[in-house]
């Protein structure tokens, strides 16, 4: 999928150079080139590999963006990282799902491996709610909600045009939400992700992981009654963020979101609990809603004058 980044820029208040968005996931990397304007020039995406751990990740995802920039050739101006988690100098916190990225210092790796003048890092949902609202399904839109049903599930709010990073940069953070049992219960996503789905799948036998399951789920059984059951606790979730914030759209995100069985149980019951239901919606941008997110914060950093 191409875009543009935001709007035409006025005639010369950008110069050459190009712009690197990389979108790290627990389940796959992603990494994009585009020019100035933000039009997108070259794009791949490989598997992270978690089980391997973060070191092996990064550097892999390193190489590929040092081979897309000299492929597509011209300096490079800036660079946007998207990342699960609380993004801080010195490290990363609530991002569990591949082994020490804890560890990592994005924006020194990125700057020192690809000799880039800027770079911008923020959590991943974050950054896919900055292109929904550039140019995605939150434009005109306030309140939005952004969900991620991935690897694992997060999610992120705008308000007045800009996303709310919250006191601590955790803000959205619902995959540590209460879930299920007495209390304290244990996590949303150890329930309702991409990794919680996959396990089910297999407990039942079901090839395929999620996907398999979802297909399983279109007939009454076992599957149904088991997909629904971590979809109630979702959407559970999903209503308290609903009555708290009273979002005007929900977009969703991610793998998980491919499905329409998991879509229509998800709007059905927050129809079914909420007095005023907002509108959801499946990203246009497909999986790479952060990818374009990291871009746009790869742009937000070159001067205009430049």
């Amino acid at each position: 999928m191409s875009a543009r980044l935001s709007g035409p820029p006025a005639a010369g208040t950008r110069g050459a150079g190009l712009l690197l968005g990389i979108d790290f996931g627990g389940t796959k990397m992603a990494v994009g080139v585009s020019d100035a304007d933000g039009r997108l020039l070259a794009h791949r995406r490989v598997p992270t590999h978690a089980e391997q751990g973060a070191p092996q990740a990064l550097a892999r995802a390193l190489a590929l963006a040092g081979d897309l920039v000299g492929e597509v050739g011209g300096p490079l101006a800036a660079a946007g990282v998207a990342s699960p988690g609380v993004v801080r100098p010195d490290g990363i916190d609530l991002a569990p799902n591949v082994p020490g990225w804890e560890r990592l210092r994005l924006a020194d790796a990125v700057r020192d491996a690809l000799d880039v003048p800027r770079v911008a890092v923020d959590n991943d949902l974050n950054a896919a709610a900055l292109a929904e609202l550039r140019h995605g399904a939150l434009r005109g839109v306030d309140p939005g909600l952004v969900v991620g049903i991935g690897t694992g599930v997060a999610a992120a709010v705008t308000v007045g045009g800009a996303v709310l990073p919250g006191h601590r940069g955790a803000a959205g953070e619902i995959g540590y939400a209460v879930a299920g049992g007495p209390w304290p219960g244990t996590m949303l996503e150890l329930d309702f992700s991409g990794r919680a789905l996959d396990r089910l799948a297999a407990d039942l036998d079901v090839p395929g992981g999620t996907a398999g399951l979802a297909a399983a789920a279109e007939q009454p059984g076992a599957a149904r009654d088991a997909l629904a059951a971590r979809v109630d606790e979702a959407a559970r979730a999903l209503a308290t963020c609903c009555l708290l914030l009273d979002p005007q759209r929900i977009v969703l995100v991610g793998g998980v979101t491919r499905s329409g069985l998991i879509r229509r149980m998800l709007v059905d019951r927050l129809t079914e609990a909420l007095p005023h239901p907002p509108d959801v919606v499946r990203s246009d941008f497909a999986d790479d809603a952060a990818l374009y997110g990291a871009l746009a914060l790869a742009r937000d950093t070159v001067p205009a004058s430049l």
